[in-house]
């Protein structure tokens, strides 16, 4: 098992992706426990890519519940619609943000957070879990982010 990420941190965005997401799918091959590999794809997207927060939401009856993530203290229970995280879920799309204090019903989990792009999971045709991740920077994160992210949930996918 991995014990560090390498990563050129002086490399382009997508250079970074393609290095990173070989590591991750690697690391979360040899682990069968959901929690476990949440954690480690956390820490690796934060440390790895240099984001701001990086976390999961879990569906768990009719809200989101904050689960493994990097970075300050986060909103712990999102309702279905609410929010950014919410919206991904209710729309079973990514959603990419360039200023959240532009989006209608931002939550502010971070007055800190100015970017976001927040990813679903899916089993059985469901959302099942989110992905979301914040930047301390206006409009950080593009079609990349999206691209390499959405490669990144579908290997959550096949472990789910």
């Amino acid at each position: 098992m991995a014990e560090e990420l390498i990563v050129n941190t002086s490399a382009d965005k997508q250079e970074k992706y393609k290095s990173l997401l070989p590591q991750i799918e690697g690391l979360i091959s040899v682990e069968s426990d959901l929690v476990a590999n949440l954690s480690n794809i956390a820490a690796a997207l934060r440390y790895g890519m240099g984001f701001f927060w990086v976390g999961f939401y879990i569906v768990k009856n009719d809200e989101l519940v904050l689960g493994p993530f990097q970075g300050p203290i986060a909103c712990t229970r999102i309702r279905k619609g609410k929010g950014v995280c919410g919206t991904a879920w209710e729309k079973a799309e990514t959603v990419l943000v360039p200023n959240v204090d532009e989006f209608p019903g931002h939550i502010a989990c971070s007055s800190d957070s100015k970017s976001e792009i927040v990813l679903p999971a899916f089993k059985d045709n469901e959302v099942v879990l989110i992905l979301d991740v914040d930047s301390d920077k206006l409009n950080d994160f593009d079609e990349t982010d999206k691209v390499y992210l959405e490669k990144l949930m579908k290997l959550i996918e096949a472990k789910l």
